[in-house]
């Protein structure tokens, strides 16, 4: 098999597409917040990328924000598109985002071609990895939306408001300011390119190929079938084989064939007297 016939299996093939979502991941917006305010009539979308720039209504969304006291972040080590105001919270990691993001893609093109026996275990690191610099980067961003949140300007024209907490995804309200975080384009490229890796991960044994897509898929549906048959056919016989509850009512076991142990010999009339017996004699 030729080094170019190996690069069609899918556990290569997998990890060259997450390359390529890493690096397209740094050309478009991978956070977006859309604002909702009195004063404008259309929604306000601000986008961030994962280097110092912001798009979409930035600059109307600073005027919103300077009445509060939030600022957007000061990247410390580049100029960013914006005005940077002298209170904004300092986030110099922010300028780091394209050395992840180059550097999880050159890894992943690296594992990709790792021979037979090695790629199985570069696979695992690849994913373990490119799971733990997301979620690193997701952590910090977070933290510092509540740092900005809760460091607003004392001398902002509403200087009333309590701090709060930007989420990275969700809603939020401040004052008479509706906001709502979520993934951008990039974001979305990021989400597939971690898939990509989780499949290739599943496939690390497998020398399966583009063109084993359908049969793989047909295989993946039967046994997903069949689990359910089987824990169906399960959960009939665990009801078939529970003890059924014996019936605890007086008189039920008695014997109509004069057996000897009878209960009906300790009833009692309601009288007091002893039942009769089949001669009608106590």
């Amino acid at each position: 098999m030729t080094r170019l016939t190996r690069l069609a299996e899918l556990r290569r093939l997998l990890p060259l597409s997450a390359a390529g979502l890493f690096l397209l991941a740094l050309t478009v917006p991978v956070w977006r917040i859309t604002f909702d305010a009195p004063q404008y009539v259309e929604t306000l979308v601000v986008e961030l990328y994962a280097h110092p720039r912001i798009g979409g209504d930035f600059e109307e969304v600073a005027m919103l924000n300077k009445y509060v006291g939030f600022y957007y972040p000061d990247p410390v080590y580049a100029d960013p598109n914006y005005a940077v105001h002298e209170r904004a919270v300092d986030v110099p990691e922010w300028v780091l985002g394209p050395v992840a993001f180059v550097g999880l893609a050159a890894t992943a093109a690296v594992v990709a071609i790792l021979p037979g026996g090695r790629i199985e275990r570069g696979l695992i690191a690849l994913f373990t990895g490119a799971v733990a610099v997301l979620g690193s980067m997701a952590a910090i961003i977070q933290y510092r939306l509540y740092q900005a949140g809760h460091t607003l300007d004392p001398d902002a024209p509403l200087n009333g408001v309590d701090g709060f907490t930007p989420p990275l995804l969700g809603n939020y309200q401040v004052a008479n300011i509706d906001g709502t975080a979520w993934v951008g384009p990039g974001g979305y490229m990021l989400v597939a390119a971690v898939v990509a890796l989780a499949v290739a991960v599943s496939l690390r044994d497998s020398p399966a190929t583009i063109a084993d897509v359908p049969a793989l898929a047909r295989n993946g549906w039967s046994r997903l079938r069949d689990r359910v048959r089987r824990r169906g056919g399960e959960d009939d016989r665990s009801r078939d084989d529970r003890p059924s509850e014996p019936d605890e009512r007086p008189g039920l076991d008695l014997e109509t064939d004069g057996g000897s142990d009878l209960r009906a010999s300790d009833a009692r009339c309601s009288d007091g007297r002893d039942p009769p017996t089949r001669g009608g004699r106590p």
